[in-house]
């Protein structure tokens, strides 16, 4: 046998077992470590769409719906500090939000997830947008590395540039066949498209910013800001061009007193008020009531 035939032996032999093992999924005992592994690669289906989460509240469509987006999940745990993990705290004051308008009535809700799910990012707005929802709410939580002085909530809009060039991709997505923001795009010319559907992100910031605005204005003396409360960045879950969307940085995980506030039941209970209030407001101003 010749050198060159044993070197590709040495490296086709490994990899043709390995290829047999995952092919008929055979266990490999690991003796030293007394565990036994099963190799599988399980992919889903290429295109498949996330499943609807259920709307809770009325009923009836005409009613406003808002799409509350827990962050992270699932093997994604976000940031950690202090004993919390982001993926549970933004659930829980998620879901103590949407318990809130339930109660009050008048709006449905919906959220991405409502369990240790992971979704990635461009499945969470598309939710939003599949559900036909008025307004998108992301809620996160901050990080400031090791070092825990930085406090206070603040809230993201989508930047102008950002928006500029979901705007083109969007149209081009769409292949001239949808709608946006009632806009029919039935136009076979991408540029026109592109413009339509800018102009129509346009209002959808407007409105991202008049929520914006609306959560600092309520939460005011209530829920603790960080200095600079208002930022934009060209943040992916907020690319939406017919859903006005922000991004709630809810407070630093890596702050004992941040961390302790947003697990702590009242916490939660004043973040679900100061929010409902706002979620309220922006839409009677959006129907004129």
């Amino acid at each position: 046998m010749s050198l060159r035939t044993q070197l590709w032996l040495i490296f086709l032999v490994p990899l043709a077992i390995v290829a047999g093992v995952v092919a008929f999924g055979l266990t490999v005992p690991v003796p030293y470590l007394g565990r036994d592994y099963v190799l599988r690669l399980l992919l889903p289906d290429g295109g498949e769409p996330v499943d609807l989460p259920r709307v809770y509240g009325p009923q009836d469509k005409s009613r406003p719906l808002l799409v509350i987006d827990p962050g992270h999940g699932g093997r994604d745990p976000g940031a950690s500090g202090v004993g919390f993990k982001e993926k549970g705290l933004v659930l829980d004051l998620a879901k103590a939000l949407r318990d809130k308008l339930v109660a009050d009535g008048g709006i449905r809700v919906a959220l991405t997830r409502d369990d240790d799910r992971f979704l990635v990012l461009g499945e969470r707005f598309e939710i939003a947008r599949r559900l036909d929802a008025d307004l998108f709410l992301s809620i996160h939580g901050d990080s400031a590395g090791d070092g825990n002085e930085a406090s206070g909530a603040s809230i993201y809009t989508l930047s102008e540039k950002a928006s500029s060039n979901a705007a083109a991709r969007f149209a081009a997505r769409e292949n001239s066949a949808d709608a946006i923001n009632g806009v029919v795009l039935d136009t076979k010319n991408a540029d026109v498209n592109a413009i339509l559907v800018e102009l129509s992100q346009r209002r959808v910031l407007e409105d991202s910013a008049e929520f914006a605005r609306l959560i600092v204005r309520e939460g005011n003396g209530k829920l603790v800001f960080h200095p600079q409360p208002r930022r934009s960045a060209s943040l992916a879950v907020l690319k939406a061009p017919d859903v006005p969307s922000i991004l709630f940085e809810s407070g630093y995980i890596t702050n004992p007193d941040d961390a302790a506030r947003l697990a702590s039941p009242a916490g939660q209970q004043e973040f679900a008020d100061v929010m409902a209030r706002a979620v309220r407001i922006y839409f009677a101003r959006q129907t004129g009531n």
